[in-house]
């Protein structure tokens, strides 16, 4: 009787361990610029606005396997605003007063997630890798011209248990605040809004 209760118990904690590791994610990660940036403007008005440019708000699996039912959601709703913001914020520390009212002959900057991916990699013996990978794109318009910067980060990291749904936001986190950060600390960007 002892055998068949410790077998039933340890059958429904497998189960319960498997449905865990299949069901989705759905991150609602918050970037943050940490680096200084120029102080380059002068209290110039620049047109800022941030658009979702990926082709899926699905990152990955966390199995590493397309057909997986463990996929991982960044949806743009909550992304997008939070990435508006940080971008504002970027530019008032700059210098600049960010609108997002366009009007002519004003500077425009429009910041496009073009990439955020997860994938799983084998690595050494009891160990798997997660890597992350965003793209973010800034594109400045003044004076007729155009100024485009290109901005990737990723994020490697082994472990030996399979990481939560808080480890995979701060992962998430960190890889979209560091291109933040490469893009606001870009001299050529705020020199080229400034001019």
């Amino acid at each position: 009787m002892l055998r068949r209760l410790m077998t039933l118990t340890a059958l429904v904690l497998t189960a319960g361990w498997l449905a865990g590791c299949a069901s989705p994610q759905y991150l609602q990660p918050s970037p943050e610029r940490t680096t200084s940036v120029p102080s380059i403007g002068q209290g110039q008005a620049v047109t800022v606005t941030t658009v979702d440019g990926r082709q899926s708000e699905q990152i990955g699996t966390r199995s590493g396997n397309a057909m997986s039912t463990s996929v991982i959601t960044v949806e743009a709703g909550a992304l997008i605003p939070r990435l508006q913001d940080e971008a504002e914020r970027a530019l008032r520390d700059m210098g600049f007063q960010p609108t997002t009212q366009a009007a002519d002959g004003r500077p425009s900057l429009t910041l496009t997630l073009q990439r955020l991916a997860y994938g799983r990699e084998d690595s050494r013996p009891m160990l798997d890798k997660a890597r992350l990978e965003s793209v973010l794109e800034a594109r400045a318009e003044n004076g007729g011209a155009t100024y485009t910067g290109t901005y990737t980060s990723s994020l490697s990291q082994e472990f030996a248990v399979s990481p939560g749904f808080k480890k995979h936001q701060s992962m998430v986190e960190r890889v979209l605040s560091d291109g933040l950060n490469r893009a606001f600390r870009d001299p050529e960007l705020g020199r080229f809004l400034s001019r």
